[in-house]
């Protein structure tokens, strides 16, 4: 019987997950289905519920309901926990596990598909919301020389510093303070490519043979990325790789098989994504 699985979202049209996982399935051979679901914005935990009473094996979610997954689920794995938010469902034995595979997407995607080292570079973390929290432990993990966090309000930035010095060389500031600092690799969490602004960064933050990474995937430079390149950033590269591996590492949970991600990727690549 075809297990099924499903991604949760508001607006949930524009996703790239169906597509991403009917491959992953034709690689491995396991038997899945996997499908979109909007959920009302005030109908999140009754459309997993319902999702789970249908016969439904496990979930991504994806905005605006990764906090809400956090409060909805029985039991967190030690990564969702760190993260505050929760972007994979695991439903089975009269309980609701909730994982977060979005700080494994980025590391694999910038260590691997990238190939740029994390070990011992300076990190620069643009934004300080639920996009940089998710990926502040993994990022710490990969024991960098420092992971900076900046963000528009200094204090937030501070706040989410605090919340993971535990784990490394952790500080926050603001924007304005990044003036005369250089990075190795520069990440934007912000959400400021969706109104298709820039953040008020200042220049020279480009190291000699820097990579700036954005968050948001397309087929056009974002402000971000047109900025980097304008600033001699040696490799840009936006999140298509990200949620592709981040996929990959949800359907392991799932099913115990890592997929192969660069047929996927190719795929997305070449079908203009």
């Amino acid at each position: 019987m075809t297990d099924r699985y499903c991604v949760f979202g508001n607006p949930i049209g524009h996703s790239k997950s169906p597509l991403i996982h009917a491959a992953f399935a034709r690689q491995t051979g396991e038997d899945i289905s996997y499908s979109a679901i909007l959920a009302p914005l005030d109908g999140f935990a009754a459309s997993v519920h319902a999702f789970v009473a249908a016969g439904g094996r496990g979930a991504n979610v994806t905005v605006p309901f990764k906090e809400q997954a956090w409060q909805l689920v029985s039991r967190r794995t030690a990564r969702a926990e760190l993260a505050g938010a929760v972007n994979t469902l695991v439903f089975g034995n009269a309980e609701i596990v909730g994982d977060n595979t979005d700080g494994a997407g980025l590391l694999l995607d910038i260590a691997l598909n990238l190939r740029c080292p994390l070990l011992a570079r300076r990190i620069l973390l643009l934004g300080a919301g639920g996009a940089a929290r998710g990926v502040s432990g993994p990022l710490l993990e990969a024991r960098p020389a420092a992971l900076v966090i900046a963000n528009r309000t200094a204090a937030r930035a501070h706040a989410l510093a605090g919340h993971f010095a535990p784990l490394g060389a952790v500080t926050g500031c603001s924007f304005s303070e990044l003036a005369g600092q250089s990075f190795d690799i520069v990440i934007n969490a912000t959400s400021a490519s969706l109104g298709d602004a820039l953040p008020p960064l200042p220049p020279g933050l480009f190291a000699a043979g820097s990579l700036a990474y954005e968050m948001m995937y397309g087929r056009e430079d974002t402000p971000f990325l047109a900025f980097a390149r304008a600033q001699g950033a040696a490799q840009l590269a936006d999140g298509l790789g990200m949620l592709v591996e981040q996929a990959a590492e949800a359907f392991h949970v799932w099913r115990g098989v890592r997929p192969d991600v660069a047929p996927v990727l190719a795929m997305l690549r070449n079908s203009g994504a």
